[in-house]
């Protein structure tokens, strides 16, 4: 056969001195791979086998902590190749799926949150219609829209970017986020335009919908009784402390994809661990230890496994 597959490569150049410290970024890495893993796991199985945690809070807690392991899987692995490996690289294509998966995962996110934020403020505001307006159909729809919506903005972003003509091969990064853009010749004017929808559709107006929403519950809970407040804030405080984190590891990213070229390299490979190094561990730990149904079930799992 003559005819040959051309496979565009991408070099990695984001480390820092991966020859000499590669296997101590494998060690920490493959550590904090396990523990994301098995924590986020534990705490979907909990969910899973308890039917009292089938409620529609839960449900969309069981959605963050799959995004989490959805998430870490799309780097991890690829991150503990590239420390054993003389020269990192990806193919282009490959680089896209990655793409695609982290901010399609990262706008779900929002979104999930965005829905708890709803189901608290029907539970706190609107008691007695709770269980007509969150019902099983209403809570898939929910779920379908957080991962279809974002899915649909990132693939016409994938789409466009695989279209676009490449004139660098060399990515000042670990894994494939927004730095990406900078591989292209040109950045069309399509890309920006749909990059800046995207945005807003899946981070920025949800963000503020949660915010709002919060907001109006703390209200209520504020003009009720003590008790009413301390439970409203039991489980309404995690929901916020997690967007919280979520919203600074996507400020992280955007200032990575927005530095000058010669921002130093060190500076930038630091800022780019924090955007997947911490979250995922925010997840299973907050909700497996602040949320009090999780909680119970956590100790009683980790009790017979003792036994």
């Amino acid at each position: 056969m003559d005819g040959k597959i051309n496979v565009t490569f991408i070099t990695l150049s984001g480390y820092v001195d991966l020859s000499k410290y590669r296997y101590f970024y494998f060690s920490v890495i493959f550590t904090m791979y396990i523990l994301i893993v098995c924590s986020n796991a534990t705490i979907l199985y909990l969910i899973w086998i308890h039917k009292n945690l089938h409620e529609p809070m839960y449900i969309f807690i069981a959605g963050l902590l799959f995004n989490c392991l959805l998430y870490s899987t799309s780097i991890y692995p690829k991150l503990l190749v590239d420390f054993l490996s003389e020269k990192p690289i990806i193919s282009y294509s490959a680089c896209l799926l990655q793409f695609f998966i982290f901010y399609s995962v990262g706008g779900s996110e929002f979104l999930l949150l965005a829905a708890m934020a709803f189901d608290r403020y029907v539970a706190v505001c609107k008691p007695l219609k709770y269980r007509n307006i969150m019902t099983k159909n209403n809570v898939n729809i929910f779920l379908l829209v957080a991962w279809v919506f974002p899915a649909c903005h990132l693939a016409v972003l994938a789409i466009l970017s695989a279209k676009a003509k490449i004139c660098n091969f060399h990515l000042e990064g670990i894994f494939c986020n927004n730095t990406m853009y900078t591989l292209h010749c040109v950045r069309s004017r399509a890309l920006t335009i749909f990059g800046v929808i995207a945005l807003l559709n899946t981070a920025i107006l949800p963000t503020l919908f949660t915010a709002f929403t919060y907001t109006k519950i703390f209200i209520t809970s504020y003009r009720s009784c003590k008790e009413f407040r301390k439970t409203t804030a039991q489980t309404c405080i995690p929901h916020l402390l997690v967007l919280t984190s979520y919203f600074c590891v996507m400020t992280y990213d955007v200032i990575i994809a927005r530095v000058e070229s010669d921002f130093p390299k060190t500076a930038r490979f630091i800022m780019t661990i924090q955007t997947f190094l911490y979250h995922p561990l925010i997840n299973p730990f907050m909700y497996g230890f602040k949320m009090k149904e999780i909680n119970k079930h956590l100790r009683k799992l980790l009790c017979s496994a003792k036994a």
